[in-house]
């Protein structure tokens, strides 16, 4: 499904408040026209734009000069009323508008600067020349403040909880909890490292010294990074040839919400039943609603929501408003039969609860904690939407390394490395008051006493570089080739210099069952997400291509991320989807080439005259 956009709010100016025009307060010869306010052929006056309904500077003080006097240019107010039509379209301005008129100059640039405050600018109305310039001036740090989380006098999002008391446990149960050592240390699968930098900070994940996951955040980025954030937002306008409607949330795009994703009370809707409600029916234009982000916006595409609002805590997810009650799939069915019970008690009234693959093993005091603590997060954000006007950033979901380390972080860790102080001292208590029994596997890096840095010295910048190159060879010499369109991701198996011993089809099946695990490692590693298409060397033999696939699946299941595959086809081709959530490793740690623009050919203007 295609994400469509509407017309967007223009983007903010990257600076401050916006400086008053020097132009006009410096001293320059006048023709006779100017002197006497009265337009004369020849003056070299601007002409205005075409469309364009707002007297030129020039005439706002001729204007002024006539109406309010001299004296009136600088309160704009002691002018009459009269309108008239001027050369350049109808005159806004009323009363004395010698600096209403320039004010609407700087208004209609803040049009396009300050995104729905297009109106504040300067309309210079009578009374209002000062402040007409004061309001436009202003526009550009109000749309500043927009993408933080929404325009003038933008209240304090709501953010997760992270210092809270941990429970007390016994020490047979945080025995438990700590899981293997050996010499000491802490054994495990997985390792994560932790690297802040000026501009952002990387996560790096390594399933024993392989490279498998990247993340990278930039800090304080409410406008690209904001999946799980919560927003009232407005809608925009509703299209129903789409099925969807367009909605403001405060960043520079609108957002998109489908039908599918749009929940309703009944109670609101009279008339058609729920099957035959189309979109039109439920949502109108400047309507305020309750939504979160569920995929961050990519390219030209804007984020996509939801109306069905969750909160995720360590042990269980928060459904506000809703009669979901589920249990994770990857527990066994003993573990599920005990959390049944205890969630039986601490489900509360009106609200879904899905306890999470986390929860196992733990106390019922435990996830009553979370429950609770997450209820009183969904109350601070309902009463947060109550005093607040759309559109407007309500919930903010914690710092990637922070969000990682709530959402992944187990005994099968060997370890958490930060090479930052502050960051370390923040994700130390975090997991002290939700998993006390794993405090000792976060560590700090120092990288002055090591004398390497931290992604050097576990040899994770050689194997990133590794990951951005579009040729990956397969350890018996074959290769694979890695292709990305608009549409989609190709990727192409090769024997390369794989030549085989007995015979071609035990060659390319060996090769396509090595490339079978390199592919899912590659998707995990470079998070790349839509339509894949994986052309495998042909194979003649059925049970070979079944093998293939089998491998294949078993190899994505180690990825978190949702994934669909299609058996393999005749002509070798696997069709498969995986979930995109935001932009993949190479767009996180790259920007196009501006001669090029991406395309990676030059175009020989000596050929094309």
């Amino acid at each position: 499904m295609a994400d469509e956009q509407a017309p967007s709010t223009p983007s903010d100016h990257p600076g401050g408040s916006e400086q008053p025009s020097t132009e006009n307060s410096q001293p320059r010869p006048q023709n006779q026209g100017e002197a006497d306010g009265v337009p004369r052929i020849g003056d070299s006056r601007p002409a205005p734009k075409i469309g364009d309904s707002r007297p030129s500077v020039e005439e706002g003080q001729a204007q002024g000069k006539r109406q309010g006097g001299q004296q009136d240019q600088g309160e704009g107010g002691g002018g009459t009323k009269k309108r008239r039509r001027r050369r350049g379209g109808r005159g806004r301005g009323r009363g004395g508008q010698g600096q209403g008129g320039n004010n609407q100059g700087q208004g209609g640039n803040n049009q396009g600067q300050g995104g729905n405050n297009q109106n504040r600018g300067g309309q210079g109305q009578g009374g209002q020349g000062q402040r007409g310039q004061g309001q436009g001036g202003g526009n550009r740090k109000q749309g500043q403040n927009r993408n933080q989380g929404g325009g003038r006098n933008a209240p304090t999002p709501v953010e997760a909880i992270t210092n809270d008391d941990a429970v007390e446990l016994d020490e047979k149960t945080m025995k438990r909890r700590r899981g293997r050592t050996r010499k000491g240390k802490a054994v495990g699968r997985y390792l994560m490292c932790v690297h802040v930098g000026e501009h952002a900070t990387q996560i790096a994940s390594l399933e024993g010294r392989k490279l498998v996951e990247h993340q990278v955040s930039r800090p304080a980025d409410d406008v690209s990074q904001i999946h799980g954030n919560i927003y009232l937002g407005r809608v925009q306008n509703v299209l129903p040839g789409m099925e969807a409607a367009f909605v403001d949330i405060a960043t520079p795009k609108n957002a998109v919400l489908y039908r599918g994703d749009v929940h309703y009370d009944a109670d609101d809707i009279e008339g058609k039943r729920h099957e035959q409600l189309r979109i039109e029916d439920i949502l109108k234009a400047k309507q305020s609603i309750l939504c979160q982000v569920t995929k961050n916006p990519i390219a030209h595409k804007g984020a996509r929501l939801t109306q069905e609002v969750s909160l995720p805590g360590r042990f269980v997810v928060l459904v506000p408003n809703s009669s979901t009650y589920g249990i994770s799939k990857r527990l066994p069915d003993g573990e599920r039969k005990r959390l049944r019970n205890i969630l039986d008690k601490a489900k509360p009234k009106h609200h879904g609860v899905i306890v999470r693959t986390a929860a196992e093993n733990v106390t019922a005091e435990e996830i009553e904690r979370d429950v609770a603590r997450l209820l009183a997060q969904w109350g601070e954000i309902e009463k947060l939407a109550k005093m607040t006007k759309a559109p407007a950033l309500l919930y903010r979901e914690p710092e990637a390394a922070v969000r990682i380390i709530r959402e992944e972080f187990t005994k099968d860790f060997r370890g958490v490395i930060i090479d930052d102080r502050e960051l370390y001292d923040e994700i130390r208590s975090y997991v002290e008051s939700i998993t006390p029994a794993l405090a000792e596997r976060v560590e700090f890096f120092d990288e002055e006493a090591e004398g390497l840095p931290l992604f050097e010295r576990q040899h994770i910048d050689e194997q990133l570089r590794k990951a951005l190159d579009r040729k990956v060879w397969l350890p018996s010499g074959g290769s694979l080739i890695i292709e990305h369109t608009e549409a989609l991701t190709v990727i192409d198996v090769n024997t390369g210099k794989n030549v085989g011993k007995s015979s071609l089809e035990e060659t390319v099946y060996r090769n396509n069952l090595e490339a079978a695990e390199e592919v899912a490692h590659q998707l995990r590693l470079r998070d790349i997400g839509g339509i894949i298409v994986i052309d495998f060397v042909d194979m003649e033999i059925s049970r070979n291509r079944d093998d293939v696939i089998r491998t294949f699946r078993s190899s994505l299941a180690r990825d978190k991320t949702r994934t669909h595959v299609f058996d393999i086809s005749e002509l070798g081709l696997v069709e498969m989807t995986r979930k995109r959530i935001g932009a993949g490793l190479l767009e996180s740690v790259s920007e196009p080439c501006p001669t090029c623009e991406g395309r990676g050919h030059r175009i020989s203007d000596d050929l094309l005259d």
